[in-house]
């Protein structure tokens, strides 16, 4: 359904930091990386844009909006979250079971140093 997703950022150089570090709990490359920006991803398919506002205002997150990314297990899931806060984000809901979307649904949340919110979540009931 999606082609990509973007994120903005005040400070480039932490928020590179982060998402190389997330991104590469669910295996994803960084597809390329120039002055202000960079990407996550496949470069025919999905993939995340991490970059200054090109109005060049300030990057602020948006109210009820968050990106969720699949990860292959629940340990992804835990990696990522442990990357997340070892990297200047902060957490919004740690690793578990959210049963009340379904039966299978393990997710973790957090902000990114800018306040974009985040998820890793897994669908599957295996480890």
């Amino acid at each position: 359904m999606f082609s990509h997703t973007t994120v903005g950022t005040n400070d480039f150089t932490r928020s590179l930091k982060f998402y190389d570090a997330i991104m590469a709990t669910l295996g994803h490359a960084q597809l390329l990386c120039v002055e202000g920006a960079a990407a996550y991803g496949e470069l025919t398919g999905p993939k995340t844009f991490v970059l200054f506002p090109f109005d060049e205002g300030k990057a602020v997150p948006g109210n009820g909006m968050h990106i969720a990314y699949l990860a292959k297990n629940r340990a992804q899931v835990d990696a990522f979250y442990a990357a997340a806060l070892e990297n200047g984000g902060t957490p919004e809901g740690e690793p578990g079971p959210r049963p009340q979307y379904h039966p299978n649904y393990y997710g973790a949340y957090v902000r990114d140093p800018d306040g974009n919110k985040l998820q890793a979540v897994c669908h599957s009931s295996k480890g």
